[in-house]
């Protein structure tokens, strides 16, 4: 019974703080609602009744007005709480003066820091930019990012040590006041407006106060502000080239790059979120570009639905019911969690456990992108007999690559505390147990283990080994250019993949672009298929990632059951990797990779088909299937245009079919140029429109080696061509004669005269509708001339190689002749 009028006091309390509220606070609603309920009931009495809704309505706005009390309650504390572990932290020792630091700062500012901070600053603002744009700017671009050569100020009036527990945090002011910025943005002016501007800023001011955290014995510095800084910056524009607006002021661009740079502080360096500065006793000067991380979700302890305010169940129980009992009934209800762990794209979860200290033990492969990247854990309540889960709270580790090739993780443990940990080398395993955010108990224990770190000089890191085939001591890339070597990707198998067909069939395939290539794989029906397929690309420089998609085959259309993509930087010919890739956007999956660089050069001398100008590459277009419909009856008039260099060939054109069948041989001189082919639909009158475009490889054959293949085409959602290519040898003997070809040449060109007679009789006559086959015929006849007009030049080519061949073998062979030349 005390409990209960205990408890019945608190919630008394907690109505008569809520109407307070609503009465004197921010919204002085409630005088304003009593005429209004008085002018409803009036109208209820004399004109019709209201009494159906007006309770519905008064319930809504109680609710939103409790809730947003709810919230302004919550954002109170909290700010109490980290203002009294920031600034009340004790003992806290008095100012000192910090004008040697601002002097060392003025000496190495220029050289060291400037170049460091523009470059780990530009790639954040241009992350911010891309996901978080004015409306009045359709798009944006970064041109230019320095900070200049004026460095900020720190601790104009003294800095102070503060002590909490065994840790030690030093308070200081930040005031940078610079004009001395090169930032420049080209912006295109989204509708009404046209054109494009560039936007400079000449001018920011940042003020606030500092918090920097050593941590791991001075190895690393955690800095951090207290509060969000003042942030003030100055806006020019200028001209953007072409079609430019004039050098005036857009409005709100000022205003919203000021809100974008103090939600960018925000959200990346203020109290409780800070950025680490490491200070590794080695420098091996390695640029880390990715690296393997595997995640495992141990087990949680105290988790309580009381203490989370998201917690599905208690949000149903305080809408239903006001009554202690049922709050109390259903808190003691066992729980079902499970975790999601995050790392960019990459999304994985736990099973479900019941219970307060739930155990799950579940290990997930997970890829990193970068040489830093951020694990999310979400813990969310499953609710047996419904379709969605519940949120309640959340936590996270930091991880970066440190050059003294170790790896460093934080986390804000309790009461804003550090968690720290540093694993010395590869495959060493980092046990942490975190709280969760914003909620009064829960703790989450989690291991990770980088199993290895990849880098740009080609160099990988795992199990306390540095391997490089080519070491480098300036770390720069061994990208070759785009002729000097090429990719080999092997798919090899895949396990645990999801299809969401209910038939309980699985008909999964895999696809790869890199660059404007795209690559299939056979169609495996297995859940974990094994595929073994070899594919090879040309080598692409810049950055280029390797994309990889898997599909499942379904009757309605294929569907896509995850994504992935592979850093191919840093590559080492001799040094092939074998690495299982986790899928995106699924809670499953993972392909297993094999990767190889080979230079294009020793592969082909090795097959002895490193030869260019003494032959003819020949390509014979077979057929095609499953392509797009183009016109508007569900059909396509298909035909292929072939681009080799600069020669253009095309193939005869198949009427009202999305399966043609060309059985068409073209043949060009080989010189190593790209072999591209253009699918397009033909129209007699309007342009053609395009059902497709692909990339036939033939570089890699062997003399006189045809390699019979089926293409998916790039652009478009489905369509497969069937093609046969040959790298001919010159062989004159077994070549028709240059009389046959001339012969064949005049046959071609008076099937031109008959077909042009044809052609003027039909327009004479009217015909319009007959005038497209004929049309479609001259263009092919003309294709085959200029076909039979290459051929005439490779045989008089290889002829005339034949000539000084054997000129060669007579000068060799006649001592005397070879004195006299």
């Amino acid at each position: 019974m005390g409990r209960r009028k205990k408890s019945s006091l608190m919630n008394v309390d907690g109505v008569v703080d809520f109407f307070n509220n609503v009465m004197v606070e921010k919204k002085p609603y409630l005088p304003l609602l009593i005429p209004l309920i008085l002018v409803f009931w009036a109208l209820e009495k004399w004109i019709f009744s209201f009494s159906n809704w007006v309770p519905l309505v008064l319930a809504v706005w109680a609710t939103i007005q409790y809730g947003n009390h709810q919230h302004q309650i919550a954002v109170e504390d909290l700010n109490k709480k980290w203002e009294r572990l920031t600034l009340r932290t004790s003992p806290i020792t008095p100012l000192e003066h910090c004008e040697w630091l601002n002097k060392l700062l003025m000496e190495i500012w220029s050289n060291y820091m400037n170049p460091k901070f523009s470059l780990r600053f530009q790639s954040i603002v241009e992350k911010r930019l891309k996901h978080h744009k004015s409306r009045l700017i359709e798009r944006v671009e970064l041109l230019e990012f320095s900070l200049g050569s004026s460095p900020p100020w720190l601790g104009l009036h003294g800095t102070r040590w503060s002590t909490f527990g065994d840790q030690r945090v030093m308070h200081l002011g930040f005031d940078w006041d610079t004009t001395d910025l090169s930032i420049m943005l080209l912006a295109k002016v989204a509708k009404p407006f046209f054109g494009t501007a560039k936007i400079v800023i000449n001018s920011l001011h940042i003020k606030g106060d500092l918090l920097l955290m050593p941590i791991l014995d001075g190895k690393a510095i955690l800095y951090s502000f207290i509060s969000t800084p003042e942030v003030r910056i100055t806006v020019a524009f200028g001209s953007g080239g072409s079609q430019s607006l004039p050098a005036t002021e857009l409005p709100g661009v000022s205003s919203w790059l000021i809100k974008l740079l103090t939600d960018t502080l925000a959200k990346t360096m203020v109290e409780p979120r800070r950025q680490c500065f490491s200070l590794p006793a080695v420098d091996l000067r390695k640029q880390a570009v990715g690296g393997i991380v595997y995640v495992t979700v141990l087990s949680a302890t105290k988790l309580s639905r009381s203490s989370f305010r998201g917690s599905p169940l208690r949000k149903q129980t305080r809408l239903s019911s006001g009554v202690n009992g049922l709050q109390e009934h259903i808190d003691d209800k066992v729980m079902q969690t499970f975790v999601e762990v995050e790392l960019g794209e990459l999304t994985r979860r736990t099973s479900v456990r019941p219970g307060s200290n739930p155990q799950w033990d579940s290990t997930f492969n997970m890829v990193l992108h970068d040489n830093t990247g951020i694990v999310r854990f979400h813990l969310y309540e499953h609710m047996p007999g419904s379709v969605t889960c519940g949120y309640l709270a959340s936590c996270e580790i930091k991880m970066k690559y440190v050059t003294d090739d170790s790896t460093m993780f934080w986390a804000i443990g309790p009461d804003s505390g550090v968690i720290a940990k540093h694993s010395e080398f590869c495959g060493k395993d980092v046990e942490m147990v975190l709280p969760f955010e914003g909620v009064n108990s829960g703790e989450l224990a989690v291991k990770l283990v980088v199993k290895e770190w990849q880098f740009s000089d080609g160099s990988l890191s795992f199990n306390n080994l540095r391997v490089s085939s080519q070491p480098s001591l300036s770390a720069s890339s061994n990208f070759l250019s785009r002729t000097g070597r090429r990719i080999s990707v092997t798919v090899v198998e895949g396990k645990d993949l999801i299809t969401k067909d209910k038939s309980g069939k699985c008909n999964l395939y895999v696809k790869m672009q890199y660059g404007k290539v795209l690559q299939k794989t056979k169609t495996v029906h297995s859940f974990n298929p094994t595929w073994n397929q070899k594919f090879e690309f040309e080598e692409i420089g810049e950055g280029e990632y390797l994309k990889i998609k898997c599909y499942t085959e379904d009757v309605f259309g294929d569907e896509s059951i995850g994504s992935a993509r592979i850093s191919l930087e840093g590559l080492v010919e001799g040094s092939p990797r074998d690495v299982w890739i986790p899928l995106e956007k699924v809670n499953s999956g993972e392909l297993r990779i094999q990767i190889e660089a080979v230079r294009i050069d020793d592969y082909e001398g090795s097959r002895g088909s490193s030869y260019h100008g003494n032959g003819w590459v020949e390509l014979v277009l077979i057929e095609a299937r499953d392509l797009v419909a183009a016109d508007l009856r569900g059909t396509s008039d298909p035909y292929v245009r072939v681009h080799y260099g600069n020669l253009k060939r095309r193939t005869k054109v198949m009427y009202k079919t999305l399966n043609p069948k060309w059985h068409q041989t073209l043949e060009f001189p080989d010189d190593g140029s790209p072999l591209l082919l253009h699918v397009k639909d033909h129209n007699a009158l309007l342009p053609t429109s395009s059902i497709g475009d692909c990339v036939v490889e033939y570089q890699r054959l062997l003399p006189n080696e045809m390699a019979d293949k089926w293409i998916p085409l790039q652009g478009v959602k489905r369509g497969e061509i069937h093609v046969q290519v040959t790298r001919k040898v010159p062989e004159l003997e077994k070549r028709p004669s240059v009389d046959s070809s001339l012969t064949k040449a005049h046959q071609i060109s008076s099937q031109t005269k008959q077909m042009m007679i044809k052609l003027q009789s039909l327009i004479n006559d009217s015909n319009l509708e007959g005038i497209s086959a004929p049309l479609s015929e001259l263009e092919t006849l003309q294709d085959m001339q200029e076909e039979y007009m290459v051929q005439l030049e490779t045989e008089q080519m290889l002829l005339l190689n034949k000539i000084n061949e054997l000129g060669q073998e007579i000068l060799n062979s006649s001592p005397s002749l070879s004195r006299r030349s």
